[in-house]
């Protein structure tokens, strides 16, 4: 029996068009139906923005508005297209919740529920509460409960989230972000050997999976 092709994922939880590029893929992969190739999907930290503070107290638009030097109005009118963006691709984004920190914390977790087996449910919780709930993505006390959540034991998060258990594992995906020349995410590789960079469109997914499937087909035959 084939393997199930293999989709790494750089991204960062606090990246609005990596919780796009997630449902781009996802649509892309249901779009194929019946024909939809076995596929495995695994996420990959990344840190967008480390020079973020742990607690940015003010609002998205102050941030972005000092952080890139941009007129309020200018990044005003960019939240408002990705916002758009996102709710074409059935996402609710609330930028007026948003509380800026860094995600590092949260990137621990995420593997955490890895070892679990419950990455990707996690990586949809973390991207929910971060863009629509308004949660913060650092604070030991809400990651533990969006882990209860999911099924693990709030014992376990909190003690690999104070202890730092995964830190280095948060690192290491970074440090390979870096060797494979990532700049920017979201970013695909696709069974080891295909690149899709950015929140591309569904059928673009669907077209390389339908690719690399049609591919294996042929060395198979």
């Amino acid at each position: 029996m084939t393997s199930p092709i293999k989709i790494d994922i750089w991204s960062d939880i606090a990246c609005p068009w990596c919780y796009i590029g997630k449902r781009h893929l996802e649509a892309g992969i249901a779009s194929l139906g019946a024909d939809a190739p076995d596929v495995e999907i695994e996420y990959h930290s990344y840190e967008l923005s480390p020079d973020t503070p742990l607690d940015f107290e003010g609002s998205t638009v102050e941030y972005l508005s000092a952080k890139k030097g941009m007129p309020v109005e200018q990044v005003e009118q960019m939240m408002q297209h990705v916002t758009d963006v996102a709710a074409k691709a059935g996402l609710e984004y609330h930028f007026e919740h948003v509380a800026h920190t860094k995600t590092l914390k949260g990137h621990e977790l995420l593997h955490l529920a890895k070892a679990h087996g419950k990455q990707l449910e996690m990586k949809e919780r973390l991207m929910k509460a971060y863009f629509t709930d308004g949660g913060r993505v650092n604070r030991i006390d809400e990651l533990v409960g969006w882990a209860e959540e999911l099924g693990i034991d709030a014992a376990e998060a909190r003690d690999a989230l104070e202890s730092g258990r995964y830190a280095d594992d948060v690192q290491a995906d970074i440090a390979q972000a870096r060797a494979y020349g990532i700049q920017g995410v979201p970013f695909f590789v696709i069974d080891g050997k295909y690149g899709v960079s950015g929140a591309q469109p569904a059928e673009v997914f669907a077209q390389a999976l339908t690719q690399v499937a049609g591919e294996r087909d042929g060395e198979a035959a």
